[in-house]
């Protein structure tokens, strides 16, 4: 498995890391709180993953109401292994409770995550989001308190936009950014991803596949495959449903098969090819869906045929 430096961290991780986003739920969202993978399936998904050697997992204290972290937690007790473990907060953890990034809160929901994971530190702490209700000097001074704390590593932020981004670099020393970014999102190339090269921080995307999208599952005409994304959390993708993007997915498939390989690896595959990309985190839903990202990392994408495949969204 290839490996990176987090930013100037001195720690490295795989260049595919594991998300964790569906365990007990799907992602953040409270009303779906109990839904996404059980305890078995994730376990056999952490398995595999470990297996080919993504040993970096990607969690959040919000994920399933706390059901990621206690499954992570379960299967590192169980098996032994020490992944390396990223996590976030921000959102509620049920439906009604605080949220936001206070200092006070920050240091409650750290040590609720220690206790689920079952582990003295998480390697990388991130903002989930930002949070305009705390100023960011108070946010940044209690990450770094929790660095000389040793209760984390490094930290980070997530869905920012290139102002908010802006904040914490004057307010601190981040080291990792955590933005969704793919061939159907590329609006991080604008400003974020520039800020990232000048202040040397590591960009690990998420949703590669743009909630599956990219891997051809949704068609023109037809009605969403039961359980996808699209059929649980529309609203994020709900503006890819049109004809330009049934027009390009059709001619991603189209080089995919006529390179011999599928859509979702070559997705993941543009990605790792990107200079300032980090790692990319993928979200499987099954043990199985691992195998394009472990496809991708063996693709060398020519200049020419790099800029094929970004010409098809533009």
């Amino acid at each position: 498995m290839q490996r990176r430096e987090l930013g100037r961290t001195g720690l490295e991780v795989p260049r595919i890391i594991l998300g964790c986003g569906s365990f007990g739920g799907i992602g953040s969202a409270p009303d779906l709180f109990g839904q996404g993978e059980g305890e078995e399936e994730a376990f056999r998904i952490m398995d595999a993953a470990w297996e080919y050697g993504i040993t970096a997992f990607d969690t959040a204290d919000a994920y399933g109401g706390g059901a990621s972290e206690t499954m992570i937690g379960k299967w590192i007790a169980s098996r032994g292994h020490r992944p390396f473990i990223t996590t976030k907060t921000f959102n509620p953890m049920t439906p009604g409770s605080d949220h936001g990034l206070a200092r006070e809160r920050i240091i409650r929901q750290l040590e609720s995550s220690l206790d689920r994971l079952g582990v003295e530190h998480v390697d990388a702490y991130l903002a989930h989001t930002f949070d305009p209700d705390t100023p960011v000097e108070e946010t940044v001074a209690t990450f770094e308190g929790l660095i000389e704390l040793g209760l984390i590593k490094a930290y980070g932020v997530s869905n920012v936009n290139a102002e908010q981004l802006r904040a914490f670099l004057i307010a601190g020393r981040p080291s990792a950014v955590q933005n969704s970014y793919s061939l159907l999102d590329r609006g991080d190339e604008r400003e974020v991803l520039p800020l990232c090269t000048e202040f040397d921080l590591a960009y690990t995307p998420y949703s590669p596949l743009a909630g599956g999208w990219l891997t051809g599952k949704y068609r023109r005409g037809e009605p969403v495959p039961v359980g996808s994304r699209m059929s649980l959390r529309p609203e994020p993708y709900e503006h890819l449903r049109s004809d330009h993007t049934f027009d390009a997915l059709e001619r991603l498939a189209g080089i995919a098969a006529r390179w011999g390989t599928d859509a979702a690896t070559l997705a993941i595959a543009w990605l790792l090819a990107r200079p300032l990309v980090t790692a990319v985190v993928v979200g499987p839903r099954r043990p199985d869906q691992l195998e394009p990202a472990v496809r991708a990392l063996e693709v060398q994408l020519s200049a020419a045929e790099d800029d094929e495949l970004a010409a098809l969204f533009d």
